[in-house]
């Protein structure tokens, strides 16, 4: 394998790796955070709320969003934690009280990988001549589970929290400094920069076009923000 070969397979995997799903979480609760606020703004600022109504309703809206996507990421990943962790004391104890029937399992395993008979048992004497690695080896290949995928529960409610609440909050930024006639205008603004961004910016892992990427979370967003509009006029004509 020469050094261009390690350095794309490196790349390919980086999306996997604990930096990868970090950069995820972050695009994820930003671009949601983002697209639900400026849908929420487009929708009141149809309707023609006032400033107070706006900023008040817009940050109530900031937090919920954060504390839900937070604790949605927090439960989410501690679930799929306590399924390892329950899967593992399982698998441990069938190779305490099955080894023999485990061994078979795992000469299953290989022989369907194409391995010949004398390789298999190679394979088999070494791998179950230590328990941990036995045990590394049954949960990967039998069950296709990996330690390293879990993340910390807590690392990745606070990781998606805080950067949903980045993206709920950039709209909201120019009703604090402009007229309300143009703060909506910057708010959109904003908000297509940031999505462009934010789209482009993950392609340094994907591998995608950048620019491709980055007009898509924009598509996206404008969609939001145009239904979001035309929700509030015509429930704001409704109910006046």
């Amino acid at each position: 394998m020469n050094a261009t070969d390690s350095g794309i397979i490196e790349f390919e995997e980086g999306w996997h790796s604990p930096r990868g799903r970090a950069i995820r979480e972050v695009v994820f609760g930003v671009h949601d955070g983002l697209i639900t606020t400026i849908g929420f703004l487009s929708g009141v600022s149809a309707a023609s709320a006032g400033w107070r109504v706006i900023v008040v309703a817009g940050l109530a809206e900031a937090f919920a969003q954060t504390l839900s996507m937070g604790f949605g990421a927090y439960l989410s990943s501690k679930s799929e934690r306590e399924f390892y962790q329950r899967e593992i004391a399982r698998e441990r104890l069938e190779i305490e009280t099955t080894p023999e029937k485990e061994r078979d399992e795992m000469r299953q395993i290989y022989r369907s990988k194409g391995f010949s008979t004398d390789e298999i048992e190679m394979v088999v004497a070494r791998v179950t001549a230590n328990k941990e690695l036995w045990l590394k080896t049954m949960m990967m290949e039998e069950l296709g589970l990996i330690e390293e995928r879990f993340d910390n529960p807590l690392r990745v409610g606070l990781l998606m929290g805080a950067s949903s609440f980045v993206g709920a909050f950039l709209p909201i930024l120019p009703y604090f400094f402009l007229d309300l006639r143009w703060a909506f205008t910057a708010s959109v603004a904003l908000a297509v920069v940031v999505l462009f961004v934010t789209g482009a910016g993950k392609t340094f892992l994907t591998r995608k076009a950048w620019w491709r990427s980055g007009i898509e979370m924009v598509g996206i967003g404008l969609l939001v923000t145009v239904l979001g509009y035309g929700i509030g006029r015509v429930l704001g004509a409704l109910w006046r």
